[in-house]
């Protein structure tokens, strides 16, 4: 009865944090960035929303929403230990369905996850020391792999490639038809959101259209489960490196412990990277989190590595074709692509 008689007088209500016309939403945020700082948080930047314990003029406890993804949760002290968590991830998950939004995750650190299983989350991987990722569902990642199965091919070698494309490139043409000569047949994952400078739409129909003379290739598009460094939370991460060891790590040992083995993948293809660091980190991470007996127990998915092609002395990449069409270097642009995506980046030049 105690933890109860404790949350009386508590009202719940929503704040967006960037209302900078309410004199009532600054002073919530200023509340919601002060009770963040006690839990040793910061403010993630991507979320507008907050769902708001308030005891009078109080902020108690507060929970942010980034799409389908629960991040910045604190109590404040004196409320822990009773039931306000509890309410609070309610009133969350309620307000997210409301938008939409019903399969959940929750990135925490390892320490709380016994908090969110008992609001009803469930763990997917874990960074030791790091992080947690955590979904709403017991059977979620089990259903999506269930899924994938039905798309699962014989073969003793088994590639995958996961691809922004955006755009569609030579380069990545050139990836996937290396790879598939070398498999018995190749997945090919295009990420599938839209933060990209092409819609996801867009970009999938043009990797569908590059890669239409490979025979031995399934085109997906990505799920949830492959995740984007776009979403990923900083918030309770303040080194730069354990950022990225906790996004990488969580990405591929999804990759690894899930996607893989219900596809019965071998191997995974990537093109070397001499100019972007974080992707060349992002590949030397690979050979760790994919093939590395000692982070999991799910089969090794080995890397291979394949030196990009040029055009001159320039490495074809998604990023210089961006940078051409800005510059209106429509020529240079045309013999860096397929003809199926020139066709389409006609279609919408300036």
């Amino acid at each position: 009865m105690s933890d109860f008689a404790e949350l009386s007088g508590i009202d719940y209500l929503v704040v967006n944090i960037n209302a900078v016309n309410s004199d009532n939403a600054l002073h919530d945020r200023e509340q919601i960035v002060q009770l963040l700082k006690l839990s040793d948080l910061n403010l993630d930047p991507n979320v507008t929303y907050f769902i708001v314990a308030k005891k009078g003029d109080s902020v108690i406890g507060c929970a942010g929403l980034d799409h389908n993804i629960i991040k910045c949760v604190a109590i404040h002290p004196d409320y822990q230990g009773n039931q306000l968590n509890l309410i609070l991830m309610d009133k969350t998950i309620k307000y997210a369905q409301d938008r939409g939004y019903f399969h959940l995750f929750l990135y925490t650190k390892p320490e709380n996850e016994p908090i969110f299983r008992g609001c009803g989350f469930y763990p997917i991987v874990t960074i030791k020391g790091v992080v947690v990722l955590m979904e709403n569902s017991p059977v979620g990642i089990k259903q999506y792999c269930k899924q994938l199965t039905l798309q699962r091919k014989s073969g003793s070698k088994i590639g995958a490639i996961v691809m922004n494309a955006n755009p569609f490139t030579k380069g990545h043409q050139y990836l996937v038809d290396y790879a598939a000569k070398q498999c018995d047949w190749l997945h090919l994952f295009v990420v599938n959101e839209d933060a990209s400078r092409f819609s996801f739409a867009d970009r999938f129909k043009l990797v569908k259209e590059g890669t239409a003379g490979v025979a031995n290739i399934t085109v997906h598009p990505s799920s949830e489960y492959i995740i984007s460094k776009a979403t990923f939370p900083t918030y309770f991460l303040k080194e730069r490196a354990k950022i990225d060891q906790a996004y990488m790590g969580v990405d591929l040992l999804i990759f690894r412990n899930y996607i893989a083995p219900a596809l019965q993948i071998t191997h995974r293809f990537v093109g070397t990277e001499p100019y972007s660091e974080v992707t060349h980190a992002y590949n030397e991470a690979m050979r760790y989190w994919l093939q590395d007996a000692g982070v999991s127990s799910a089969p090794a998915v080995r890397l291979v590595e394949i030196e990009r092609i040029k055009e001159g002395d320039n490495i074809i990449s998604a990023s210089l074709v961006r940078n051409l069409l800005d510059a209106k270097q429509y020529d240079r642009v045309k013999t860096l692509v397929p003809s199926t995506t020139w066709n389409y980046l006609a279609k919408h030049l300036n």
